[in-house]
C-alpha cells in the first residue's frame, strides 16, 4: 500500500517509505494496540483479572495453541496447512497414556509423546510432498484417522497415574508466577523467529510461499522443505501433547478437541497471508496474547463456551475478509 504526499499530491511508493513509518503502519503495531485495549477493558470488566496468579493462569489459554502455531504459520507461508494437529495431540497423548500403564517413566513418556507427533507429521509430508496430494484433503483425512485411533484405544474411557514429577510441564513454575509453559512457549517463538527471519531456510520458505515453481528453478529442494515443515507441525503438537497431558493429569480421546480451528486462527491474526507468502513471528506472537485475553477475560464473565467458540469462529472470518473488502474499497 502507497501512502500519498500532501504537499505535491504524489502518491509515496512502499520502497521509498522509512522504516519506522512502516513499523507503524505495520499489522503488529495494530493488533499490539487491539491487545492493550482489550486488556484494559478486561481490567474494567472484572476485578479478579489483575490478580498476578490469574494473569498467570491466563497464559495457559495460549501457550500450547501458539506453540503449534509457530510451526503452522511457517507452513502456512510456504502455501501449505496442516489441520490434524489437535488430533496429533489427542493420538500423542493415548500413547503417553498407554506407556504410563506399561510402567514408564516420565524421561519415556516425553520420548514417546514428541516421537508420536514427529511420526505423524512425517506421515502427512509423505502424502503432501511424495504422492503429490492437497495438504488440506489429507490433512482433513489423517485428522480423523489419528483421533479415531485414538478413540479406538480408549472408547469412553481414560488413562491417568502419570508420574508426580511429569506434572511439573504443564503446571510448573520456573519463577514466581512464570510458568514453564510460559518460559517455553517464549523460547519457542525467538527460535522460530530466528528462523524464519534470519536464516536461508526462513527465506526458502517465504520464496516457496510465493512461487513454488520458481523457487524450485532457483535450486531450493521444495518438496524437502515442506517435508520438513510437516516434520515442525507434528513435533509441535507432541510437545503440546506433553505439555497439555502434564497439566490435566489424564488422557481422554477428545482431548484437544477442536484447537485445529484456534490454532488455524491465531496464525491467521497473526499477520499470515492464508494463501502463503507473507507474515511474521512477532505477529502471531502478539495474536496469541489477544486471543488468550480474549478467550480468558470472557471467562472471567462466565460466558458460555459456545460463545466462544462463536469469537473465534468471527475472528477467523473477520481477519480472512478484511484485507479483501478493504482491497475492494480502494479500488
Amino acid at each position: 500500500m502507497s501512502l500519498t504526499d500532501h504537499a505535491t499530491g504524489r502518491a509515496i511508493p512502499d520502497r521509498l517509505r522509512t522504516p519506522l513509518d512502516k513499523r507503524i503502519k505495520s499489522w503488529e503495531t495494530l493488533l499490539l494496540i487491539v491487545a492493550v485495549a482489550i486488556f484494559i477493558a478486561n481490567s474494567f470488566a472484572s476485578p479478579y483479572f489483575l490478580n498476578a496468579w490469574n494473569l498467570s493462569d491466563a497464559t495457559f489459554n495460549f501457550t500450547e495453541k501458539a506453540m503449534i502455531a509457530f510451526a503452522m504459520a511457517l507452513l502456512i507461508i510456504a502455501g501449505e496447512i496442516d489441520l490434524s494437529v489437535a488430533a496429533i495431540i489427542a493420538l500423542a497423548s493415548t500413547a503417553m497414556g498407554a506407556a504410563v500403564q506399561a510402567g514408564a517413566g516420565t524421561p519415556v513418556l516425553i520420548a514417546v509423546g514428541l516421537g508420536t507427533g514427529v511420526l505423524c507429521g512425517a506421515f502427512n509430508g509423505v502424502l503432501v510432498t511424495r504422492l503429490g496430494l492437497p495438504s488440506i484433503v489429507v490433512t482433513i483425512g489423517t485428522m480423523s484417522l489419528f483421533r479415531g485411533l485414538s478413540y479406538i484405544v480408549l472408547g469412553d474411557q481414560a488413562y491417568g497415574g502419570y508420574p508426580s514429577d511429569f506434572s511439573y510441564f504443564g503446571r510448573g513454575y520456573v519463577f514466581w508466577v512464570i510458568s514453564f509453559e510460559f518460559v517455553l512457549f517464549a523460547l519457542i517463538a525467538v527460535i522460530y523467529g530466528i528462523v524464519l527471519h534470519t536464516t536461508n531456510f526462513g527465506r526458502a520458505v517465504y520464496a516457496i510461499g510465493n512461487n513454488p515453481t520458481g523457487a524450485l528453478f532457483s535450486g531450493i529442494r521444495v518438496a524437502r522443505v515442506k517435508f520438513i515443515l510437516f516434520l515442525l507441525t507434528g513435533l509441535m503438537s507432541g510437545l503440546a501433547a506433553v505439555c497439555l497431558t502434564s497439566r490435566l493429569g489424564s488422557t481422554r480421546p477428545s482431548i484437544a478437541m477442536g484447537w485445529e480451528l484456534e490454532i488455524v486462527t491465531m496464525v491467521v491474526l497473526g499477520g499470515i497471508n492464508i494463501l502463503g507468502g507473507s507474515g511474521t513471528i512477532p505477529g502471531v506472537v502478539i495474536a496469541a496474547f489477544v486471543m488468550g485475553l480474549v478467550t480468558f477475560g470472557l471467562g472471567l464473565l462466565n460466558v458460555p463456551g459456545i460463545v466462544m467458540s462463536i469469537v473465534i469462529g468471527a475472528l477467523l472470518i473477520g481477519v480472512i475478509a478484511l484485507p479483501r473488502l478493504w482491497a475492494m474499497r480502494r479500488r
